[in-house]
């Protein structure tokens, strides 16, 4: 059965089954939803997925209207998965209407690509790829409240690759330009698609060498280095932040 990923406004259409939620399967889009024509961006033997947006507001009961993150822990994990690139590729589509050649429309070429239909050129979602890392001294680990978080909480060292820059060198990047510090030992540690909206989170260990904390490029607002026991607020568990701070304090218990 096809399932509809609809969207308003960022906002993800899901349907109420006890304290879980379901995306909504049928033959076609609801009819109490006006959408726009929705785009098949996944298929499988199973199952065929598509994506669409729409204006409508008010939804019969039993259906929702909630926050594509706030999803995270009540749908499975692959269909948010699948939310998350559903959402990517609805961004991609409001995004390249037009040919950055020559200014024709674009139509879509295959499930992810969009093809001009004058010139020809054709175009693929473009991720924004960013660096975060837990840094290590002895047995603490260093957390930083960033002046963006728009919760009270420390997080971890982070920030976009440039041009040009390989993963390990972004990361000794931002160290040093958020904190001043210097780092070796950089290890890989996973990686997370994070639609918010076309992002790819790449994670990493490292080891602190030397330097105080400071804080010089301003978009800290606090760093500082925390105990296992004695950490303050942390990020949630569906971001690749909280995933690594897991792993260091579960090296304690292994």
């Amino acid at each position: 059965m096809p399932l509809f990923y609809i969207f308003n406004h960022g906002r993800l259409l899901v349907q109420h089954t006890g304290d879980s939620y379901n995306i909504y399967s049928g033959m076609e889009c609801p009819a109490f939803i006006q959408c726009c024509e929705p785009h098949l961006f996944e298929q499988t033997p199973h199952t065929a997925c598509y994506v669409c947006y729409t204006e409508e507001e008010h939804l019969p009961d039993g259906y929702e209207w909630v926050d594509l993150r706030a999803t995270y822990y009540q749908l499975p994990s692959h269909i948010y998965r699948q939310a998350g690139k559903a959402a990517e590729i609805l961004y991609f589509n409001t995004h390249h209407r037009y040919c950055g050649i020559c200014g024709g429309s674009m139509e879509w070429h295959t499930p992810i690509s969009k093809r001009c239909a004058d010139c020809g050129e054709e175009v693929w979602p473009q991720l924004s790829t960013a660096i975060i890392v837990l840094v290590q001294r002895g047995d603490e680990a260093l957390l930083v409240k960033a002046k963006s978080f728009r919760r009270d909480f420390y997080g971890l060292v982070a920030g976009f690759v440039e041009t040009g820059e390989s993963l390990e060198e972004c990361v000794r990047r931002e160290v040093r330009e958020e904190t001043g510090l210097e780092i070796t030992d950089i290890r890989y540690f996973g990686s997370q698609p994070w639609p918010y909206p076309m992002g790819l989170m790449v994670g990493f260990h490292a080891n602190y060498v030397s330097g105080d904390i400071t804080l010089a490029d301003g978009e800290l607002r606090e760093a500082a280095f925390f105990t296992r026991d004695n950490l303050p607020t942390i990020p949630e568990k569906l971001s690749m932040a909280r995933m690594l701070i897991d792993d260091w304090v579960g090296e304690s218990r292994s």
